[in-house]
């Protein structure tokens, strides 16, 4: 299994984590379609937020990384650029 953790954080942070939550099924489906979905978090932060997918492969992460990347900038285009972390790897319970 492999984990991919997106945080996001910065100008426009909040407002994309509203878009998120108020699109919450759009996003699911997105994140869903991934070959080797596993699961999806969503998680607000004081700051920002972070998203994690699972997925059986790192081909899966690879992938879920694009779609999140051109699903963000479909919803939310006015949106000042956000500051985006990637951090990849094994889940702990690998």
């Amino acid at each position: 299994m492999h984990a991919v953790i997106r945080t996001y954080s910065g100008q426009g942070a909040k407002e994309l984590f509203d878009l998120l939550e108020k699109r919450k099924s759009d996003v699911e489906s997105l994140i869903r379609s991934v070959k080797g979905f596993v699961s999806y978090s969503l998680v607000r932060t004081s700051d920002g937020g972070l998203t994690m997918t699972v997925c059986q492969d790192k081909a899966g992460t690879d992938d879920s990384v694009q779609k999140a990347r051109t699903g963000s900038r479909k919803m939310g285009p006015t949106l000042a650029p956000v500051h985006r972390s990637c951090r990849r790897g094994r889940p702990f319970f690998s």
